[in-house]
């Protein structure tokens, strides 16, 4: 179980709220918040809480952004390793593919490419996530996502190139 700091407030009639936050270590931190959006952090003597050590009045988007930067991010570690850069190609389906007129299944082009064909645009109508059923024809856009080798490969295998 984490400690719980103690933060204490205090009312400040006709300006704001004081809140105080005394660390593990012993400082004595202070925000004001003012009535109109404005802080102020201030930095209070160990020795004396009443003496105010140092202050710094924040902006409403300057404490935000503070806050941001205190607030611990619960995923970002997620985030660290991830390196992989997807691209998205369209692809035209022509009388030259031998595709044309076949089903999507027949290309098996996730097995054989690693890049998938998330959409096909047709004249005025899209079709997300078409199926293995789904048959293509001449003129049909193929919206194909995957690493730049994966949707070179497909665009080599739906064209005929």
């Amino acid at each position: 179980m984490e400690p719980t700091a103690h933060v204490s407030k205090t009312p400040l009639p006709g300006v704001g709220t004081r809140y105080d936050l005394k660390t593990d270590a012993g400082a004595h931190l202070s925000v004001v918040v003012h009535q109109d959006g404005r802080r102020i952090l201030a930095f209070h003597d160990p020795e004396d809480d009443d003496n105010c050590k140092d202050a710094a009045a924040l902006a409403p988007h300057e404490a935000t952004a503070l806050s941001k930067l205190l607030i611990p991010d619960p995923v970002a570690h997620l985030h660290q390793h991830i390196e992989i850069d997807l691209v998205t190609e369209h692809i035209p389906v022509t009388k030259r593919s031998p595709y044309a007129g076949r089903l999507l299944a027949d290309t098996q082009a996730r097995t054989r490419t690693g890049a998938s064909i998330v959409a096909v645009l047709r004249r005025t109508a899209a079709f997300p996530s078409p199926t293995p059923d789904f048959r293509f024809a001449i003129g049909d856009t193929l919206v194909v996502v995957g690493t730049r080798e994966g949707v070179d490969a497909a665009a080599e295998l739906i064209t005929g190139g």
